[in-house]
């Protein structure tokens, strides 16, 4: 489904140079639910922007579901991650003016959809996340926990190959987050490839395999060991 070999990531200015990622190598299966995991500023952002393809990258290969990007120019690019990819952020980006149904309906209209097809969707999504009786309300009238299944509900109204998500429970309090974790899942369960960048190693536990990331490589650090290592760090300091 994702495969990435020897990627590097590189961010100039006319002082600086900032490797984000070195020789990154990463694959995820179909149908996998894989926890990415890794200090601030190790490449966890970087390597999730370039899965998602809304980064190019300066070295190496990736290829999307045996697609490789590199080759595409910005519409193909655009167009595959439309069709292959969904999103789900920390932050939940729903439209406060827009009820639950027409913030799912948002990127599909960028596809172009017929009406009838992006309603039978949209209600499928919702239904999926528990929110199906939620479709008119408004964003300000649900609590955290519903805001971020509305969000999901709208990735998966795409039919995504691909979940992505970023930090998905970090504006949750812990029964809410438990909630999240328990949808994604249920939804990997159903078949969707997800993978989770995340800070919390409890929640990171519970995916099918932990991927670590350091210094912009991925280390081979198990999640013990992951977990231990900010300790260590803080008593040789």
């Amino acid at each position: 489904m994702l495969h990435m070999q020897d990627v590097s990531k590189v961010y100039r200015t006319e002082l600086v140079e900032t490797h984000a990622l070195r020789h990154f190598d990463i694959a995820v299966d179909e149908g996998e639910f894989v926890a990415v995991t890794g200090p601030s500023g190790s490449g966890k952002t970087t390597f999730l922007n370039i899965a998602g393809l809304l980064e190019d990258f300066t070295d190496g290969s990736y290829r999307l579901d045996g697609v490789e990007v590199r080759s595409l120019d910005d519409a193909a690019r655009s167009r595959l991650r439309n069709e292959k990819v969904g999103f789900i952020f920390q932050g939940f980006n729903l439209i406060p003016d827009l009820n639950l149904f027409d913030n799912v309906d948002v990127p599909l209209r960028y596809r172009r959809m017929p009406a009838a097809e992006r309603r039978r969707r949209i209600e499928t999504a919702l239904e999926r996340v528990g929110l199906a009786s939620r479709m008119k309300h408004y964003p300000s009238e649900l609590s955290g926990g519903q805001q971020q299944r509305a969000a999901i509900a709208r990735a998966l109204a795409g039919e995504p190959r691909l979940l992505l998500a970023d930090e998905p429970t970090g504006n949750l309090d812990s029964q809410m987050a438990r909630d999240v974790m328990e949808l994604l899942e249920a939804l990997n369960a159903q078949g969707s490839t997800i993978v989770m960048v995340t800070h919390d190693l409890e929640l990171a536990a519970r995916a099918q395999r932990n991927i670590y990331i350091i210094d912009g490589q991925v280390s081979d650090l198990d999640l013990a060991e992951a977990a231990a290592r900010p300790l260590v760090a803080a008593r040789e300091a």
